[in-house]
């Protein structure tokens, strides 16, 4: 299979894994593009989650950047529609079903299952991210800093990567 009908075969499949967005198939996306496939290293592939959620526009323009770092911008679009198109055709096919039983009992337990659910692959793509970011004790530092700020305080985010890449400059150069 050449590396287009890899990454339509990839995304694909992710897309129905995506519940609570693209996000949360961070974990399995990294294991195939990082430790299966090879198209990144693990630096590599923070590095890109970090630059796609700089960017502005949905967490899905991850899929895009790591599709055009393998295989051009034809692989960023393949990537991004793969992506896109089945979750769409789901999320559509189900919020008609839950709009036909708006006061059905099934529906609120569903709704109430996925929250821990779309919790659980969040942190888990935490996990991943600080795994393969965290290259020494001054990024481990880093790391722990800003998830106390953003805990604690309601410092914007960008202000965080804003002094991360600072000191990254002065520190790790």
């Amino acid at each position: 299979m050449n590396i287009l009908g890899e990454i339509a075969l990839l995304f694909g499949k992710l897309s129905l894994l995506a519940v609570g967005g693209a996000n949360s198939t961070v974990p399995e996306l990294a294991q195939v593009v990082v430790n299966q496939k090879h198209w990144l290293t693990a630096s590599q592939f923070a590095q890109l989650y970090a630059i796609a959620n700089t960017a502005p526009g949905p967490n899905v323009i991850l899929v895009t950047v790591i599709g055009a770092h393998v295989a051009g911008v034809v692989g960023g679009l393949l990537a991004t529609l793969c992506m896109v198109l089945p979750a769409g055709i789901v999320a559509a096919m189900v919020a008609a079903l839950f709009n036909k039983h708006r006061q059905a009992r099934w529906r609120r337990v569903a709704q109430a299952s996925l929250l821990p659910l779309t919790a659980g692959l969040v942190l888990a793509t935490s996990y991943v991210l600080v795994r393969q970011s965290d290259t020494g004790w001054l990024t481990a530092l880093l790391t722990a800093a800003t998830t106390l700020l953003a805990w604690r305080t309601r410092l914007h985010p960008l202000w965080m990567f804003g002094a991360g890449a600072l000191l990254g400059l002065v520190f790790l150069n």
